[in-house]
């Protein structure tokens, strides 16, 4: 009887001091992990994140950058962290989801060592192509890429990605034979396909908008199933092609260890609602050609990493990289 009355005041203690911890939090600096080299855009949105987070709760948001091994190292950091909220991960889908199918073996558990918080955006992809290329539109593309003798090469940033299996599965799907061409960051990567050294590339839309209003680069398509906001003359490759399952697409997600106390993630969850929930917010994300989210429920957030990790799975076995790493 002692046992179950003391067990039931330390339960109704626990649950009079949830909204405790979640008003006193943070208590102190929150450390804002970037699992990228400076001057990605990953680390502009977690500034832009960062800022409105610190307006809110009162705190400084300290942006550090972690990057290598395809967002491991951020990622095992944030995971080693103490379960406090005071380190929170910028994570995406290669961290969530694509490592689990590429990697024999992750120095992180994104399922016991990672809690989602947010989802907070889409990142789409525009295949561009060099305007030296004699195509407008995806059809062109596909029938040019097939008549070539020398295979048209193609650009990606370094540690595979979105940009590289998009491009690898258009491979597969339409039998092409394809050279790719990988690069140590996005932005050369790009510019090489407007300087002519590389045929064309599955880019960034924030690093590829302004070239392609310049004329440098020849937008054919873009990744994701909707048409970008910031680009909205240029078709989805599901449309374009005629093949409605067509989706490849990464994401921005706010991500905390695992055992942070509930009230915390609940409470970073609310304000990350309220946060993206502004058209200013909404407007800025845009302009960075990504799609800007309306952050799920934590629990479907978990949801959709799960069928995320199954989908990047079986496209990574489809395109035999799966445990390649």
């Amino acid at each position: 009887m002692t046992r179950a009355r003391h067990s039931f005041t330390l339960t109704a203690a626990l649950i009079l001091s949830a909204p405790a911890i979640a008003q006193e939090y943070p208590t102190k600096p929150v450390m804002f992990v970037v699992p990228y080299a400076p001057g990605g855009g990953t680390e502009v949105m977690a500034r832009l994140l960062g800022r409105r987070l610190e307006q809110r709760l009162g705190k400084p948001f300290v942006i550090e950058n972690r990057p290598g091994a395809a967002t491991a190292i951020g990622a095992s950091f944030v995971a080693k962290s103490a379960p406090d909220g005071h380190t929170i991960l910028l994570a995406t889908s290669t961290t969530m989801a694509i490592n689990v199918g590429i990697y024999k073996s992750l120095s992180y558990d994104p399922v016991k060592e990672l809690t989602p918080v947010a989802l907070v955006s889409d990142v789409p992809f525009i295949l561009v192509v060099n305007p030296s290329l004699p195509v407008q539109t995806v059809p062109e593309f596909l029938k040019y890429a097939k008549e070539q003798t020398t295979p048209l090469s193609y650009s990606s940033p370094a540690g595979g990605g979105v940009p590289h299996f998009a491009v690898e599965l258009i491979k597969q799907r339409y039998d092409l034979q394809l050279t790719h061409v990988p690069y140590r960051n996005s932005p050369q990567s790009i510019l090489d396909v407007a300087a002519g050294h590389v045929n064309f590339a599955f880019a960034e839309a924030g690093a590829s908008l302004a070239l392609i209003r310049d004329g440098k680069l020849r937008a054919l398509a873009v990744s994701s199933k909707q048409r970008l906001p910031a680009h909205p003359s240029v078709p989805t490759f599901a449309e374009a092609a005629g093949v409605p399952d067509f989706e490849s697409v990464a994401w921005h997600m706010l991500v905390l260890r695992s055992g942070t106390p509930a009230p915390i993630v609940d409470r970073l969850h609310a304000e990350m609602k309220t946060i993206m929930s502004a058209p200013e917010m909404q407007q800025r994300i845009s302009n960075m050609g990504l799609i800007p989210l309306d952050p799920p429920p934590i629990q479907e957030t978990e949801r959709y990493v799960r069928a995320e990790t199954a989908k990047w799975a079986a496209v990574l076995k489809a395109i035999g990289l799966a445990g390649s790493q």
